[in-house]
């Protein structure tokens, strides 16, 4: 089934995508790499300077970014990023790929959220993430609800390059299938009719999330495509022949996700959800609550995928953040249909709603405000517990509000005008953690989406290298490194213009122009060399906080960090060569 499209729609997706690749674009080289994005980046760098590297599970990003670190003639934070962030703009485009299966004003609005969510614009900002496998599925069931089976088994083979995190995404949807097809079956059996459905599924009972997989099953003409590009891309043209093993490496990789221990605990991700998606959240749970009443299929399909992903991160061992990856997608399709049904507001009830959405609003800016006023003041303070009672009272205030509006006018008034005040009011918030998950509020301000053990003066040590091997050697480059008993792959990127040699043990009879090591000093290089201390891997202190430390970082983004410490030493006649 076809629908409709409506004026300038084009225009308005075009719009999306613009807004996603500004958010994905916006100083996406200052952030320095850290080790989980510098190892694959080094090895796409080695890949372009003619080397051949052992390959991460990672092909596709690692030989797509070498292409382009071979074109530039170098690496840089900005280059390894790039396809990721190129790769993550592309999803807005999901919904109107699924045209005839999707509504045009929910699909509309699910590509702005897309562009706008914290969550996937982090990813898309990432090196090796997951963003890949996310949208390159999406791709691969668009071209099959398309009809273009030789484009499916393109983007097929490109999922299967994607890194180990398409067999968390097969497995949630995979359970998802199994559970919804219990599910109808059981009601089939049960030969009552589903009561109250809704009218709209009933007109599209066939829509790209409530189908189960055996509808997209891919026909024979969709295996030689598949094959040629696995063989060609999985080998940048039989340029890189590890590619094909590096994408059969995430499988071990996926498994070993399961037996490595986190320290990232499942009250953490459930925070994540509220504090970086707090509109979308909301939305969803209503959207549940009204598809479960009314038996909307589409809805309690994706209730089931939500709760699957969802506890898929809560019980995987390794779990970090960034696995919510899976679980957004959902979330966002939920929060995009329950918003589409609260623009139809009439003439004659556009005053009645206005009023209900500024008082909303103001609630909820009010409960706001009151909340971060409670960092100010010790929690045993009774200010503290004053401000306290007064948001639970402020919250208590909105719902009596939207009942008494209900009671008063119309049960449709309070339902918009409570919707459209939540989006003015939580939509800021929501902005405002897409802001801070590019990095506009500086690395002192941690986010729960980052990667972790970011580099603190990682420019400040590449800078002051140059400048003391220009002065000593007389070229920027040209004195070499040695790092002793440091692992960090983001250290060896920093370095990168550089000969890096990593060693364990630094040979006494050796006398290189420069060492990095520990804080922990050296005797051997007091007398010969120069010293100066850099801040390195920094970590926020997320378990050992107190909760007016969350709150001081909810409100603030400030969070204790521990630091680690490394000394660059410089040999003591590069500073009198001159």
């Amino acid at each position: 089934m076809t629908h409709r499209h409506f004026k300038y729609e084009g225009w308005l997706y075009a719009l999306a995508f613009l807004l996603a690749l500004a958010l994905r674009l916006t100083q996406l080289g200052a952030m320095p790499l850290t080790d989980a994005e510098a190892a694959p980046a080094l090895q796409a760098l080695h890949i372009a300077q003619g080397l051949k590297p052992a390959l991460a599970p990672h092909p596709f990003y690692i030989l797509s970014t070498s292409i382009l670190f071979f074109l530039y003639g170098g690496g840089t934070n900005f280059l390894a990023r790039l396809i990721p962030a190129l790769i993550g703009s592309l999803l807005v485009f999901a919904p109107l790929l699924f045209d005839g299966r999707f509504r045009p004003r929910p699909g509309l609005i699910l590509a702005f959220i897309i562009a706008l969510d914290p969550g996937l614009t982090a990813l898309s900002r990432q090196a090796a993430s997951s963003i890949f496998a996310i949208v390159l599925l999406t791709f691969t069931f668009a071209s099959l609800h398309k009809n273009k089976p030789s484009l499916a088994g393109f983007f097929a083979a490109l999922f299967l390059l994607s890194g180990p995190s398409i067999w968390h995404g097969l497995l949630g949807l995979g359970i998802t299938w199994a559970i919804s097809q219990a599910f109808n079956s059981s009601h089939r059996n049960s030969q009552s009719p589903i009561p109250h459905a809704e009218p709209v599924e009933a007109s599209n009972p066939q829509s790209p999330i409530s189908t189960p997989p055996s509808s997209f099953l891919f026909p024979p003409s969709s295996f030689p495509p598949f094959l040629i590009t696995l063989l060609t891309a999985g080998t940048l043209f039989f340029i890189a022949p590890k590619g094909l093993s590096a994408a059969l490496a995430s499988i071990p990789a996926f498994i070993n996700s399961w037996l490595t221990p986190s320290d990232v605990p499942a009250t953490r991700v459930f925070l994540s959800l509220l504090v970086y998606q707090p509109l979308i959240f909301l939305l969803a749970l209503i959207a549940i609550i009204r598809g479960w009443v009314n038996g909307g299929r589409r809805i309690i399909f994706l209730s089931i995928w939500f709760l699957v992903s969802l506890l898929l991160v809560i019980f995987l061992p390794s779990r970090q953040i960034t696995d919510l990856a899976w679980t957004l997608l959902p979330l966002l399709v939920l929060a995009s249909m329950e918003l589409a049904r609260n623009f139809n507001i009439f003439p004659e009830e556009r005053s009645e709603v206005g009023g209900v959405i500024f008082l909303t609003a103001f609630i909820w800016v009010f409960a706001w405000l009151d909340f971060s006023s409670m960092v100010w003041f010790p929690t045993d303070s009774q200010e503290y517990i004053i401000r306290f009672w007064l948001l639970i009272g402020s919250l208590f205030l909105l719902v009596l509000s939207l009942i008494l509006v209900a009671a008063g006018w119309s049960i449709r008034t309070a339902r918009l005008g409570g919707v459209w005040g939540l989006v003015l009011a939580l939509g800021v918030l929501g902005f405002s953690g897409a802001l801070g998950s590019v990095g506009l509020r500086g690395l002192t301000h941690p986010e729960l989406w980052w990667s972790p053990s970011i580099p603190m003066q990682a420019d400040l040590l590449e800078a002051t290298v140059d400048e003391i091997s220009n002065f000593g050697v007389g070229d920027d480059t040209s004195a070499p490194v040695i790092i002793v008993g440091i692992k960090s792959p983001a250290l060896e990127w920093t370095l990168r213009e550089h000969q890096v040699q990593v060693v364990e043990t630094l040979d006494a009879s050796s006398s290189p122009y420069f060492v990095v090591t520990s804080f922990e000093t050296d005797p051997v290089l007091i007398a010969a060399y120069r010293g100066q201390d850099f801040s390195w891997r920094q970590t926020p202190i997320w378990d050992t906080t107190l909760p007016i430390d969350w709150i001081r970082w909810v409100t603030l983004r400030e969070m204790p960090q521990a630091g680690e410490t490394i000394i660059l030493w410089a040999r003591d006649d590069l500073f009198f060569n001159k």
